[in-house]
């Protein structure tokens, strides 16, 4: 994005946009990570964002967990095989998140993802 929101957007913009672009600027200022919208299925990458859903998906052979990771622009499942819960990986949760993209149910995912949970509130 790289462009400051003016006054009037910022007073007229909805709250979901207003976060979005707080999200996409966060992409900018971290120099290894990029957008979700650029990534392609097959490549290795870093992402940052924000966990909108966390769902644990019982299975009888690979239980997972499955997260949907939001930077602002587009959205990745982070899927972690074999896992029921992960401390910290709750909704609301902002996460750098990096691995090989592939997909999963259509969408865009990274398996078992490298990630590291970013301070609350900041």
């Amino acid at each position: 994005m790289g462009k400051r929101l003016s006054l009037m957007q910022r007073l007229t913009a909805s709250a979901s946009r207003l976060d979005a672009h707080a999200l996409q600027e966060e992409v900018e200022q971290r120099p290894r990570c990029v957008p979700l919208q650029q990534v392609r299925a097959g490549g290795c990458v870093e992402v940052v964002g924000r966990l909108r859903s966390v769902v644990y998906t019982p299975s009888e052979t690979v239980p997972t967990l499955e997260a949907e990771l939001f930077d602002g622009s587009d959205t990745v499942e982070l899927v972690w095989l074999g896992r029921r819960r992960i401390t910290g990986i709750e909704p609301g949760r902002r996460i750098v998140a990096r691995g090989r993209v592939g997909v999963h149910d259509g969408h865009k995912a990274i398996y078992n993802p490298w990630y590291e949970l970013l301070p609350t509130g900041a």
